[in-house]
């Protein structure tokens, strides 16, 4: 079977730690980097990533071959990826996060209000 990265393009600078790919099927990292997926990574029993939307960046939790349980929308790519390098999964990521959506979630980040 053929090797993996977890991100389709050059990485900017967010720390020395390498990104370790998911405890996922090949073919589901496979489409979620052609999908526009970077940074994918597996915390706990969840894959996540990183996704630019048309307006933010954000960490995207729950990732599987349908879609995903949630994102946590951030004004600008590296807050992005910092919080995902940094995150245990439990809780909300670190950083500015500007709003949190997923099915049945519009959570402003209580910390910017």
């Amino acid at each position: 079977m053929p090797s993996i990265t977890a991100t389709a393009r050059p990485r900017k600078s967010v720390g020395s730690q390498a990104l370790e790919p998911p405890a996922a099927s090949s073919n589901l990292v496979q489409m979620l980097i052609a999908s526009g997926y970077a940074d994918v990574r597996a915390i706990g029993d969840q894959v996540c990533a990183v996704k630019r939307f048309n307006f933010t960046t954000a960490v995207v939790v729950g990732l599987d071959d349908v879609g995903y349980q949630r994102r946590y929308c951030y004004e600008h790519q590296a807050d992005a990826r910092a919080a995902l390098l940094a995150w245990d999964g439990r809780g909300h990521p670190s950083g500015p996060w500007i709003k949190c959506k997923g099915a049945g979630i519009d959570l402003l980040n209580p910390a910017l209000c």
